[in-house]
């Protein structure tokens, strides 16, 4: 099969119908219950406001680089109750959402972002080992498929350039990669062996939580930033019952308006959308073949992504990336029933001896996107306060990198990380409203036609890509 349609038919939709409008990662009954929120007033040296991964990398990693800093994290909700625990669990060396747009935006610099990635990579699975952090971390690696024919070419081509960075990738053809994971829309695959890793994403985000608590990080839940003033040589930070004194700030926001509003015309919030399957029985999961349990991400511009969870179930998430105009966020948005049935379609029609499975939760969440299709970095008010966004959906590692950056700039250090380029420069804002929203529209048009063309970018692409605002998987 060269496409996936997404043709509605009752059987798929009846998949549906006991599905639990919930994310399945946080009804965990691991999930702990939140801290106090925060009442009075603190003093600290660094304050995060963000108890996503990002955030809490950051004050982990401040206290390890100095115990005696007093460090302060505010959660506006729960630790891990956005996109990092709703996430699909993918944990990605890259840095730069992947290899080709690396290669596009930052081609000198390639062959270190690879290696730092890998080393982020490598540090995040230690850390996870010397807290003990029971998150499920399994060093899977990930195959990126073809289901089209200008795809297998893509690969391939792929392949070819990836070792000349140091990157380690096999093409398989579609022979072997049916063998890999049985699905008759399978035409060709790119392995990754080594550089993505599986994790149950909340219990990576509670489990930071709980390493930040036994270094001495008080954390407060329940407690959202709503506003910053300067006060002498400090900076204080209001919440709805309390304030935070401090002489550095940490911004990890993830999708939400950052308090900076210069930073605002730089990310959109996009919704991503996600199925889980009920378990799989065993000779469900022999006709499927998937016996090293690798991540999986089609090569199209409207892509999937699956994994199988540590009870055989089979997450399936992506395609559609939603835009709501102005940017709207809000939890009514997490339920898309249309985007729901879309997915299910194509679930079956790559599994088709899965018929008959039925799906337990669906959810969505918000994601930041920077038109670079990467994290961004940097300070405002003279240095006291730090950032990094956009990581676009590829956080689960990405995001300790981007803590080290804001921890380099916010301690006055010139590292091999803020010498590069990717950190110093930054991406090009978006439009205002409404050429926003309708560009975001007659993007994903255009990416969805590409995809159904053999891959030929349209004149809007291809004026994207020239302003260096391109978009692709």
């Amino acid at each position: 099969m060269s496409t996936l349609g997404s043709v509605t038919n009752w059987g798929t939709a009846r998949s549906l119908a006991e599905a639990e409008p919930t994310p399945f990662w946080l009804t965990d009954p691991a999930r702990p219950a939140a801290r106090p929120a925060l009442v009075g007033e603190l003093h600290c040296d660094l304050v995060v406001i963000g108890g996503g991964y990002c955030g809490l990398w950051t004050a982990l990693l401040a206290k390890e680089r100095d115990p005696a800093r007093e460090v302060v994290l505010l959660e506006s909700h729960e630790v891990g109750w956005a996109a990092s625990g709703r996430n699909g669990g993918f944990c990605e060396a890259s840095l730069t959402h992947g290899f080709q747009n690396g290669l596009r935006r930052w081609p000198d610099e390639l062959d270190t972002l690879q290696r730092l990635g890998t080393q982020n990579l490598d540090e995040l699975e230690a850390t996870v080992r010397r807290y003990g952090i029971d998150c499920e971390f399994e060093r899977t690696g990930q195959i990126e498929v073809a289901t089209r024919p200008h795809e297998v070419a893509a690969l391939a081509q792929e392949a070819r350039e990836a070792p000349d960075t140091g990157t380690d990738v096999t093409f398989l053809d579609g022979e072997t990669m049916r063998a890999e994971v049985h699905s008759p829309t399978y035409l060709a695959g790119l392995a990754n062996p080594r550089g993505v890793a599986m994790v149950h994403p909340a219990k990576l985000a509670w489990g930071l939580k709980d390493a930040c608590l036994r270094l001495g990080v008080r954390i407060f839940e329940r407690s959202p930033a709503t506003g910053l003033d300067r006060r002498g040589g400090a900076t204080v930070v209001r919440t709805p019952y309390g304030r935070v004194n401090a002489r550095r700030v940490a911004l990890a926001t993830n999708a939400f308006q950052p308090l900076v509003p210069k930073l605002r015309r730089y990310i959109v919030p996009i919704y991503d959308h996600v199925l889980v399957t009920e378990p799989l029985s065993g000779a469900q999961l022999d006709s499927i073949g998937w016996r090293s349990r690798q991540g999986i991400a089609d090569a199209a511009n409207l892509f999937h992504y699956y994994r199988l969870t540590a009870d055989n179930r089979i997450l399936w998430g992506g395609y559609d990336m939603i835009y709501h105009f102005g940017g709207r966020v809000g939890a009514e948005l997490d339920q898309r029933p249309a985007t729901f049935r879309t997915l299910a379609e194509h679930f079956f029609q790559t599994f088709p001896q899965l018929d008959g499975l039925r799906f337990s939760h669906s959810w969505g969440g918000v994601i930041d996107t920077s038109s670079r299709y990467t994290a961004f970095f940097g300070t405002s008010a003279g240095g006291r306060i730090g950032y990094a966004l956009g990581f676009t959906g590829l956080g689960v590692a990405a995001t300790r990198f981007g803590a080290q950056v804001m921890l380099d700039l916010l301690d006055g250090e010139r590292t091999e990380r803020t010498e590069l380029k990717m950190v110093r420069g930054t991406p090009l804002p978006f439009p205002p409203e409404p050429l926003r929203w309708l560009g975001a529209q007659l993007t994903c048009w255009s990416l969805a036609r590409a995809d159904a063309r053999g891959g030929r970018r349209n004149a809007w692409l291809r004026s994207m890509d020239a302003a260096g605002m391109g978009f692709s998987s």
